[in-house]
């Protein structure tokens, strides 16, 4: 057992790997940037550059905010229920938004410029991901944010939107390095194995993706490091309970 880990208190070595995630995340999305504008000219709405805004957007919402998303019960081990609660929903709507905006971008950039939607293993896996994430999203604002689920309820669904949630977000990481190379294989072709610039810079950023994924997977999975239930709120829990259910907290 680790030391420190009593309840309430926060593991000794979780900070470190907090910080270090978010390290790999705000490189992730420096670097995505300055390739974007080292190699492909920046970005733009309203010209031929409007599709840089599609990886752009899709790095910063359904990797860096949604992996940040995952990590607020781990963060914040200490403050309210609620507030937690609400605060891992707002990245998910943030996340949500802006990887809209990045969807919307690459869409409409195609219908401009004629090219075909929906062709490759990447946008099939990029359409797919966003659909769950979006279901992901409200099928857990019914059951945690809304007031209306049974305390059974919640109960019995947890685990599974934990396990959707981590499923999405690898996925999400997947789809990206998909994209990634897409992008890379297009504009280089058969130069890409001669080591060009872009390319290397293109293989230590889809490294630096995968590290972000494995590094918010590790703190996700280590049951020490989880959020301790306070004591009010454990009060409140059986509250609930007795209210919507009937049941009796000495009963249970």
């Amino acid at each position: 057992m680790e030391s420190g880990t009593g309840l309430g208190s926060t593991p000794s070595t979780l900070p470190y790997y907090v910080a270090f995630s978010q390290l790999l995340g705000l490189t992730v999305v420096a670097m995505t940037g300055a390739w974007l504008g080292l190699y492909r000219g920046g970005i733009a709405w309203e010209s031929a550059l409007q599709f840089n805004v599609h990886p752009l957007c899709m790095v910063i919402g359904l990797i860096f905010l949604q992996g940040d998303a995952l990590l607020v019960y781990r963060v914040f081990r200490k403050e309210a229920k609620h507030t937690t609660k609400v605060l891992h929903g707002l990245l998910h709507v943030f996340a949500f938004i802006i990887s809209l905006v990045g969807l919307v971008a690459v869409f409409d950039y195609h219908r401009k410029m004629g090219y075909a939607d929906l062709y490759s293993l990447h946008s099939w896996c990029g359409i797919l991901v966003f659909v769950l994430y979006f279901v992901q999203w409200l099928v857990g604002f019914s059951f945690f944010l809304f007031p209306g689920a049974s305390f059974s309820l919640r109960s019995r669904y947890r685990p599974q939107h934990i396990f959707f949630g981590a499923t999405i977000f690898l996925l999400s990481v997947g789809t990206a390095l998909l994209g990634l190379k897409e992008a890379v294989l297009f504009k280089l072709g058969n130069k890409y194995s001669m080591f060009e610039p872009e390319g290397i810079l293109a293989n230590v950023l889809g490294l630096l993706l995968a590290c972000f994924g494995v590094a918010v997977l590790y703190i996700l999975a280590q049951a020490d490091w989880k959020r301790p239930p306070q004591a009010e709120e454990q009060a409140l829990s059986m509250d609930f309970k007795t209210l919507t259910e009937g049941d009796s907290p000495s009963s249970q």
